[in-house]
């Protein structure tokens, strides 16, 4: 029996196997609905807001991009 998941965005049943292309979303578009919620910060992470003055600049110099 194969288990299966409901799909974060739409609750549809998803099967979990390894062909199961997008899981545990059941479509490209749930998942991209997914990434665009995180985008817009309607999804957040708990904790304490990271400090930027304490990380590294990417860009190797002190300017701020």
């Amino acid at each position: 029996m194969v288990a299966t998941v409901k799909c974060p965005t739409c609750r549809r049943e998803v099967p979990w196997r390894e062909d199961s292309r997008y899981r545990p979303f059941c479509s490209a578009r749930c998942k991209e609905i997914d990434l665009g919620a995180w985008a817009n910060e309607q999804f957040v992470i708990p904790g304490e807001p990271a400090n930027l003055e304490d990380e590294p600049n990417p860009f190797g110099s002190n300017e701020r991009h």
